[in-house]
């Protein structure tokens, strides 16, 4: 039947409500869209500015980057622009800068974790739903911004 009743409810994020929260890296931020129960991962805008740089990580599980605004370039030398999509599978390692003149704005879908790693493969930092959602909800609190339901 197609009933209202028989939807599920759905969850949306309008644009106009966008909370841009800033990375410790200057010219990095992230407006958060989804974080998935159990730290399973989080669904991001992520907006880089030219010349900054995403250091050299490592994806415990996969990745779905859909670039909607700007160039960024992997450490492999290919050239990612608006329109394009880049898949990282769980393992990955890379590092990648944004060129050009304009920021990089993308859509991304993160399983898992993202491990920033320091000489020798050492793991500096650990980004998770838990820490993202800490640092959406501290951000929140201190500009007086109401904290949307983006939870699971």
């Amino acid at each position: 039947m197609n009933r209202l009743h028989d939807y599920l409810p759905a969850r949306f994020s309008r644009a106009d409500d966008r909370t841009w929260v800033p990375s410790s890296t200057p010219g990095k931020s992230s407006s958060p869209l989804r974080f998935l129960a159990d730290d399973r991962g989080f669904v991001e805008l992520l907006r880089m500015e030219p010349g900054v740089v995403m250091p050299l990580h490592r994806h415990t599980g996969e990745i779905h980057a859909w670039n909607l605004a700007g160039t960024r370039k992997l450490c492999t030398g290919e050239l990612i622009g608006p329109g394009d999509y880049v898949y990282e599978p769980p393992g990955n390692v890379d590092w990648w800068k944004i060129v050009g003149d304009e920021p990089m704005l993308a859509l991304v879908v993160v399983m898992g974790a993202v491990e920033f790693l320091g000489p020798g493969d050492v793991v500096t930092f650990r980004a998770t739903a838990g820490t993202q959602r800490a640092d959406y909800e501290r951000h929140c609190r201190e500009h007086g911004l109401p904290v949307r339901d983006l939870f699971d």
